[in-house]
């Protein structure tokens, strides 16, 4: 493994938690794993996001080629996320990530 990015980057870490690095970010990417979900899904499962925090993360994603955006063209609008295929291509290290804090969670007993 090297320890350099060639690009903007000074590590490949760098590189990824520029991606997924917000807030909500990784929470986003797990819930939408196997699931399409609309914002207002989203919003229940991650009470704790402001709407207008939760948007921004979206749009984030969604310009990072994470997840995809369908709006569908009916009254109220309809829209909904899911992973694009490059957000699959993450789903091992959230999947790494779920486990290492079930871990966590049980040396802790939080």
């Amino acid at each position: 493994m090297t320890k350099s990015c060639p690009n903007q980057f000074y590590c490949p870490v760098e590189a990824t938690l520029q991606l997924i690095g917000g807030k909500y970010k990784t929470l986003i990417l797990w819930h939408l794993i196997d699931k399409t979900l609309r914002f207002s899904e989203l919003q229940k499962l991650l009470p704790q996001a402001t709407a207008k925090m939760l948007t921004q993360q979206l749009r984030e994603l969604e310009h990072d080629g994470l997840i995809l955006r369908t709006v569908y063209p009916v009254v109220p609008p309809k829209v909904e996320y899911q992973l694009s295929e490059f957000g699959t291509t993450f789903i091992p290290v959230l999947q790494a990530m779920c486990s290492w804090g079930e871990t966590y969670l049980k040396q802790n007993q939080l």
